[in-house]
């Protein structure tokens, strides 16, 4: 994925900016999954990711690495997130963007994200305050196959309502990880056919009689 995560973008300049089409974490989502059938189940690799497929999100999308457990930063990041921070945030770690109460939450679904592997997402809020308007957003964490023993996360954030003054901290409302399972699934083996004795016009045999109540069943012999 060698290239500025820019994009268009739906943003505005100045104080009025605002968010960008949540449909982006559908198209991200839905490429993720593309590219992992592409791997027969495997984790899609960093370079497996054509721009051009995700050109629509690219302004909310981010590529970042673990630097420490449950702790990552950002390697590449769209225009939004610096609008969101008011800096370029290429090398700054994910957690800055929360407040101070969140990132533990957060520092506990990167670990999942990462080690399950599994897709995490995560629903956010920033009250309003003086200057800026409530916000609202969700985060998607995609994880990839690691890029020399380094993992990654391929991930989008888009936000709801006017950014306002920079920067913005987000508060985690809720969120989920569903683990997926990184490993090809194995093919069936060939499946045994039983007859089928309606269609052919046929009795199913009679079950193996059993002996009557009350019987002895074995009997001592004396030699």
């Amino acid at each position: 994925m060698g290239m500025r995560m820019g994009g268009t973008g739906v943003g505005q300049t100045g104080s009025g900016r605002t968010g960008v089409d949540p449909a982006s974490l559908a198209l991200l989502r839905s490429y993720w999954h593309e590219l992992r059938l592409r791997a027969g189940g495997e984790l899609p690799r960093r370079g497996d990711i054509d721009p051009r497929r995700v050109e629509e999100a690219l302004t909310c999308a981010f590529l970042a690495e673990r630097i420490a457990p449950g702790m990552a930063r950002f390697r590449l990041a769209g225009m939004h997130l610096a609008d969101l921070m008011g800096i370029d945030v290429r090398g700054v770690p994910i957690s800055t963007l929360f407040d101070v109460d969140s990132r533990e939450r957060l520092a506990s679904v990167v670990a999942r994200v990462l080690t399950g592997p599994g897709v995490g997402e995560i629903w956010l809020e920033s009250p309003a305050s003086l200057g800026r308007a409530a916000l609202t957003g969700r985060l998607l964490l995609l994880p990839l196959r690691p890029e020399e023993s380094q993992p990654l996360i391929f991930g989008c954030l888009v936000t709801d309502g006017a950014i306002g003054r920079a920067p913005r901290r987000l508060t985690i409302l809720r969120s989920a990880v569903d683990m997926v399972d990184a490993q090809p699934a194995e093919r069936p083996g060939p499946r045994l056919r039983l007859p089928d004795f309606g269609a052919a016009g046929l009795e199913p045999p009679p079950p193996p009689p059993r002996a009557a109540p009350g019987r002895k069943h074995l009997r001592l012999v004396k030699g």
